[in-house]
Protein backbone atom coordinates (compact mmCIF):
# COMPACT_ATOMS: atom_id res chain seq x y z
CA UNK A 1 0.00 0.00 0.00
CA UNK A 2 1.09 3.55 -0.66
CA UNK A 3 -0.39 6.98 -0.04
CA UNK A 4 -1.44 7.43 -3.68
CA UNK A 5 -3.44 4.19 -3.60
CA UNK A 6 -5.08 5.15 -0.31
CA UNK A 7 -5.92 8.61 -1.65
CA UNK A 8 -7.48 7.10 -4.76
CA UNK A 9 -9.41 4.52 -2.72
CA UNK A 10 -10.80 7.17 -0.35
CA UNK A 11 -11.72 9.42 -3.28
CA UNK A 12 -13.64 6.62 -5.00
CA UNK A 13 -15.76 6.11 -1.89
CA UNK A 14 -16.19 9.79 -1.07
CA UNK A 15 -17.21 10.57 -4.67
CA UNK A 16 -19.28 7.41 -5.12
CA UNK A 17 -17.82 6.15 -8.40
CA UNK A 18 -14.62 5.47 -10.31
CA UNK A 19 -15.51 8.07 -12.93
CA UNK A 20 -16.15 10.85 -10.39
CA UNK A 21 -12.92 9.98 -8.57
CA UNK A 22 -10.99 10.11 -11.85
CA UNK A 23 -12.37 13.58 -12.57
CA UNK A 24 -11.39 14.84 -9.12
CA UNK A 25 -7.91 13.33 -9.23
CA UNK A 26 -7.24 14.31 -12.87
CA UNK A 27 -6.72 10.66 -13.79
CA UNK A 28 -8.31 8.40 -16.35
CA UNK A 29 -11.00 5.99 -15.18
CA UNK A 30 -8.86 2.95 -16.15
CA UNK A 31 -5.98 4.34 -14.08
CA UNK A 32 -8.22 4.62 -11.03
CA UNK A 33 -9.58 1.10 -11.58
CA UNK A 34 -6.05 -0.28 -11.88
CA UNK A 35 -4.98 1.31 -8.60
CA UNK A 36 -7.96 -0.22 -6.83
CA UNK A 37 -7.28 -3.64 -8.39
CA UNK A 38 -3.63 -3.45 -7.32
CA UNK A 39 -4.72 -2.63 -3.78
CA UNK A 40 -7.21 -5.53 -3.72
CA UNK A 41 -4.59 -7.95 -5.07
CA UNK A 42 -2.04 -6.83 -2.50
CA UNK A 43 -4.51 -7.31 0.35
CA UNK A 44 -6.10 -10.42 -1.24
CA UNK A 45 -9.66 -9.18 -0.58
CA UNK A 46 -12.43 -7.40 -2.45
CA UNK A 47 -12.65 -3.83 -1.21
CA UNK A 48 -15.57 -2.55 -3.29
CA UNK A 49 -19.01 -3.69 -4.36
CA UNK A 50 -19.23 -2.32 -7.88
CA UNK A 51 -22.80 -1.23 -8.68
CA UNK A 52 -24.24 0.17 -11.89
CA UNK A 53 -24.29 3.77 -10.66
CA UNK A 54 -22.35 3.70 -7.41
CA UNK A 55 -19.65 1.74 -5.65
CA UNK A 56 -19.88 0.78 -1.99
CA UNK A 57 -17.28 -0.67 0.38
CA UNK A 58 -17.25 -4.30 1.41
CA UNK A 59 -16.78 -4.98 5.13
CA UNK A 60 -13.02 -5.11 4.59
CA UNK A 61 -13.25 -2.02 2.39
CA UNK A 62 -15.01 -0.06 5.12
CA UNK A 63 -12.30 -1.02 7.61
CA UNK A 64 -9.60 0.11 5.20
CA UNK A 65 -11.51 3.33 4.46
CA UNK A 66 -11.67 4.22 8.16
CA UNK A 67 -7.95 3.56 8.65
CA UNK A 68 -6.95 5.21 5.37
CA UNK A 69 -8.70 8.46 6.27
CA UNK A 70 -6.81 8.55 9.56
CA UNK A 71 -3.50 7.77 7.82
CA UNK A 72 -4.02 10.51 5.23
CA UNK A 73 -5.11 12.98 7.89
CA UNK A 74 -2.00 12.30 9.98
CA UNK A 75 0.15 12.63 6.86
CA UNK A 76 -1.52 15.97 6.18
CA UNK A 77 -0.93 17.12 9.74
CA UNK A 78 2.75 16.19 9.53
CA UNK A 79 3.19 18.07 6.25
CA UNK A 80 1.40 21.16 7.53
CA UNK A 81 3.39 21.12 10.77
CA UNK A 82 6.76 20.78 9.07
CA UNK A 83 6.13 23.28 6.30
CA UNK A 84 4.41 25.80 8.57
CA UNK A 85 7.33 25.77 10.97
CA UNK A 86 9.95 25.92 8.22
CA UNK A 87 8.31 28.84 6.42
CA UNK A 88 8.41 31.01 9.55
CA UNK A 89 5.51 33.07 8.24
CA UNK A 90 4.26 35.81 10.56
CA UNK A 91 1.53 38.41 10.50
CA UNK A 92 -2.21 38.56 9.88
CA UNK A 93 -3.49 36.32 7.09
CA UNK A 94 -7.04 37.08 5.96
CA UNK A 95 -9.16 34.37 4.33
CA UNK A 96 -12.58 35.00 2.83
CA UNK A 97 -15.22 32.56 1.62
CA UNK A 98 -18.90 31.67 1.57
CA UNK A 99 -20.49 30.30 4.74
CA UNK A 100 -21.10 26.84 3.28
CA UNK A 101 -17.53 26.47 2.00
CA UNK A 102 -15.87 27.84 5.12
CA UNK A 103 -17.86 25.72 7.53
CA UNK A 104 -17.02 22.41 5.88
CA UNK A 105 -13.60 23.01 4.34
CA UNK A 106 -11.62 25.77 6.02
CA UNK A 107 -12.55 25.75 9.71
CA UNK A 108 -11.32 22.18 10.36
CA UNK A 109 -7.78 22.90 9.16
CA UNK A 110 -7.16 26.39 10.55
CA UNK A 111 -6.14 24.92 13.90
CA UNK A 112 -3.33 22.92 12.32
CA UNK A 113 -1.68 26.09 11.05
CA UNK A 114 -2.03 28.01 14.29
CA UNK A 115 -0.82 25.07 16.40
CA UNK A 116 2.57 25.03 14.70
CA UNK A 117 3.13 28.76 14.18
CA UNK A 118 2.31 30.98 17.14
CA UNK A 119 3.37 34.08 15.20
CA UNK A 120 0.69 33.61 12.54
CA UNK A 121 -2.74 35.18 13.04
CA UNK A 122 -5.61 34.09 10.80
CA UNK A 123 -8.82 36.01 10.21
CA UNK A 124 -11.59 34.00 8.56
CA UNK A 125 -14.35 36.08 6.99
CA UNK A 126 -17.68 34.65 5.86
CA UNK A 127 -19.78 36.73 3.49
CA UNK A 128 -21.65 36.86 0.23
CA UNK A 129 -19.74 36.39 -2.99
CA UNK A 130 -20.10 40.10 -3.67
CA UNK A 131 -18.60 40.99 -0.27
CA UNK A 132 -15.57 38.73 -0.75
CA UNK A 133 -15.08 40.04 -4.30
CA UNK A 134 -15.07 43.60 -2.96
CA UNK A 135 -12.31 42.61 -0.52
CA UNK A 136 -10.36 41.00 -3.37
CA UNK A 137 -10.75 44.07 -5.57
CA UNK A 138 -9.26 46.25 -2.85
CA UNK A 139 -6.51 43.69 -2.07
CA UNK A 140 -7.76 43.45 1.50
CA UNK A 141 -7.72 39.67 1.50
CA UNK A 142 -4.89 37.15 1.06
CA UNK A 143 -6.85 34.02 0.17
CA UNK A 144 -10.39 33.52 -1.12
CA UNK A 145 -12.27 30.24 -1.63
CA UNK A 146 -15.02 30.88 -4.17
CA UNK A 147 -16.83 29.34 -7.13
CA UNK A 148 -15.45 30.34 -10.54
CA UNK A 149 -15.49 34.15 -10.50
CA UNK A 150 -15.86 34.43 -14.26
CA UNK A 151 -18.80 32.01 -14.50
CA UNK A 152 -20.64 33.11 -11.38
CA UNK A 153 -19.93 36.82 -11.16
CA UNK A 154 -18.55 37.77 -14.58
CA UNK A 155 -15.26 39.04 -13.19
CA UNK A 156 -11.57 38.09 -12.98
CA UNK A 157 -8.63 39.61 -11.11
CA UNK A 158 -5.15 39.71 -12.60
CA UNK A 159 -3.63 40.26 -9.14
CA UNK A 160 -4.92 36.86 -7.91
CA UNK A 161 -3.66 33.41 -8.83
CA UNK A 162 -6.15 30.55 -8.76
CA UNK A 163 -5.91 26.83 -8.04
CA UNK A 164 -8.70 24.34 -8.77
CA UNK A 165 -10.11 22.65 -5.66
CA UNK A 166 -13.16 20.66 -6.73
CA UNK A 167 -16.30 20.62 -8.84
CA UNK A 168 -19.47 21.49 -6.96
CA UNK A 169 -23.07 20.74 -7.93
CA UNK A 170 -26.52 21.72 -6.71
CA UNK A 171 -28.65 18.77 -5.61
CA UNK A 172 -32.34 18.66 -4.79
CA UNK A 173 -32.60 16.80 -1.48
CA UNK A 174 -35.26 15.79 1.01
CA UNK A 175 -35.36 13.91 4.30
CA UNK A 176 -34.00 10.37 4.21
CA UNK A 177 -36.82 9.35 6.54
CA UNK A 178 -39.48 10.37 4.01
CA UNK A 179 -40.27 7.15 2.16
CA UNK A 180 -42.71 8.95 -0.14
CA UNK A 181 -39.96 10.92 -1.88
CA UNK A 182 -39.62 10.04 -5.58
CA UNK A 183 -36.28 9.15 -7.16
CA UNK A 184 -36.76 11.82 -9.80
CA UNK A 185 -39.24 14.55 -10.71
CA UNK A 186 -40.05 16.87 -13.56
CA UNK A 187 -39.42 20.51 -12.72
CA UNK A 188 -43.13 21.31 -13.06
CA UNK A 189 -43.65 19.30 -9.85
CA UNK A 190 -41.05 21.23 -7.86
CA UNK A 191 -43.67 23.21 -5.94
CA UNK A 192 -45.66 20.15 -4.82
CA UNK A 193 -43.77 20.14 -1.51
CA UNK A 194 -42.65 22.95 0.84
CA UNK A 195 -39.52 24.56 -0.59
CA UNK A 196 -36.46 25.17 1.57
CA UNK A 197 -34.32 27.82 -0.10
CA UNK A 198 -30.59 28.44 0.17
CA UNK A 199 -30.18 32.22 0.03
CA UNK A 200 -26.49 31.83 -0.81
CA UNK A 201 -27.13 29.85 -4.00
CA UNK A 202 -24.60 30.43 -6.73
CA UNK A 203 -25.84 33.34 -8.91
CA UNK A 204 -25.68 31.49 -12.22
CA UNK A 205 -27.57 28.54 -10.73
CA UNK A 206 -30.22 30.83 -9.31
CA UNK A 207 -30.67 32.52 -12.70
CA UNK A 208 -30.86 29.19 -14.50
CA UNK A 209 -33.40 27.74 -12.05
CA UNK A 210 -35.62 30.84 -12.17
CA UNK A 211 -35.59 30.82 -15.96
CA UNK A 212 -36.48 27.13 -16.19
CA UNK A 213 -39.28 27.52 -13.64
CA UNK A 214 -40.74 30.34 -15.71
CA UNK A 215 -40.57 28.16 -18.80
CA UNK A 216 -42.70 25.45 -17.16
CA UNK A 217 -45.06 27.98 -15.58
CA UNK A 218 -44.15 27.35 -11.94
CA UNK A 219 -44.00 30.14 -9.36
CA UNK A 220 -42.78 28.42 -6.18
CA UNK A 221 -43.30 29.94 -2.74
CA UNK A 222 -40.43 29.49 -0.31
CA UNK A 223 -41.46 28.00 3.03
CA UNK A 224 -38.08 28.65 4.72
CA UNK A 225 -34.94 30.48 3.62
CA UNK A 226 -31.49 30.90 5.16
CA UNK A 227 -27.90 31.54 4.13
CA UNK A 228 -26.71 29.07 6.77
CA UNK A 229 -26.38 25.67 5.13
CA UNK A 230 -26.18 23.90 8.50
CA UNK A 231 -29.59 25.22 9.48
CA UNK A 232 -31.06 24.25 6.12
CA UNK A 233 -29.71 20.72 6.43
CA UNK A 234 -31.38 20.28 9.82
CA UNK A 235 -34.68 21.65 8.48
CA UNK A 236 -34.63 19.31 5.48
CA UNK A 237 -33.54 16.28 7.51
CA UNK A 238 -36.48 16.86 9.85
CA UNK A 239 -38.84 16.44 6.89
CA UNK A 240 -40.19 19.98 6.60
CA UNK A 241 -39.56 20.24 2.85
CA UNK A 242 -37.01 19.87 0.09
CA UNK A 243 -34.52 22.20 -1.54
CA UNK A 244 -31.37 22.61 -3.61
CA UNK A 245 -28.12 22.55 -1.61
CA UNK A 246 -24.46 22.48 -2.71
CA UNK A 247 -23.26 18.90 -3.03
CA UNK A 248 -20.01 19.46 -1.10
CA UNK A 249 -21.99 20.14 2.08
CA UNK A 250 -24.40 17.19 1.92
CA UNK A 251 -22.47 14.24 0.44
CA UNK A 252 -22.16 12.56 3.83
CA UNK A 253 -25.86 12.97 4.59
CA UNK A 254 -26.84 11.51 1.20
CA UNK A 255 -24.32 8.68 1.52
CA UNK A 256 -25.63 7.71 4.97
CA UNK A 257 -29.28 8.04 3.85
CA UNK A 258 -30.00 10.92 6.19
CA UNK A 259 -30.95 12.79 3.02
CA UNK A 260 -32.34 11.57 -0.27
CA UNK A 261 -31.23 13.08 -3.57
CA UNK A 262 -33.99 13.61 -6.13
CA UNK A 263 -32.97 13.81 -9.78
CA UNK A 264 -34.38 16.74 -11.75
CA UNK A 265 -33.67 16.09 -15.41
CA UNK A 266 -34.12 19.71 -16.49
CA UNK A 267 -31.73 21.02 -13.83
CA UNK A 268 -28.11 19.92 -14.21
CA UNK A 269 -25.60 22.35 -12.74
CA UNK A 270 -21.93 22.26 -11.81
CA UNK A 271 -19.25 24.85 -11.15
CA UNK A 272 -15.54 24.72 -10.32
CA UNK A 273 -14.45 26.01 -6.92
CA UNK A 274 -11.03 27.67 -6.72
CA UNK A 275 -8.54 28.90 -4.18
CA UNK A 276 -7.63 32.48 -5.15
CA UNK A 277 -4.40 33.85 -3.66
CA UNK A 278 -3.07 37.40 -3.75
CA UNK A 279 0.09 37.71 -5.83
CA UNK A 280 3.11 39.19 -4.11
CA UNK A 281 1.76 38.51 -0.62
CA UNK A 282 4.10 37.59 2.20
CA UNK A 283 1.90 34.54 2.68
CA UNK A 284 2.64 33.08 -0.77
CA UNK A 285 4.87 30.35 0.76
CA UNK A 286 1.86 29.16 2.77
CA UNK A 287 -0.58 29.00 -0.14
CA UNK A 288 0.55 25.62 -1.47
CA UNK A 289 0.47 24.08 2.02
CA UNK A 290 -3.01 25.51 2.59
CA UNK A 291 -4.15 24.32 -0.83
CA UNK A 292 -2.96 20.75 -0.26
CA UNK A 293 -4.64 20.69 3.15
CA UNK A 294 -7.92 21.80 1.59
CA UNK A 295 -7.67 19.11 -1.06
CA UNK A 296 -7.10 16.47 1.60
CA UNK A 297 -10.01 17.82 3.65
CA UNK A 298 -12.30 16.86 0.78
CA UNK A 299 -11.53 13.16 1.32
CA UNK A 300 -12.75 13.07 4.92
Amino acid sequence: MNLQQLTTFCTVLSEGSMTAAADKLFLTQPAVSQQIRNLEEELAVDLLVRGVRQVKPTLQGQILYDYAKRILFLTQQAEVAIKTMSQEVTGNMKIGTLNSLGLYMISPIIGMFLKHNSRLQVKLVYGSGEKIISEMRNKNINIAILPDLKKEYGIEFEHFDKKFLFKDEMWLVGSGRDTSLPNHIELKNFATRPIISFAEKYPSFRSMLEKKLQEVGVSPVTAFESDNVGTLKRVIESGLGWGFLPSHSIRKQVKTNRMTQIEVEEVKYSVNVYLYSLKGSEFEPMVDVFFRALQQQGLS
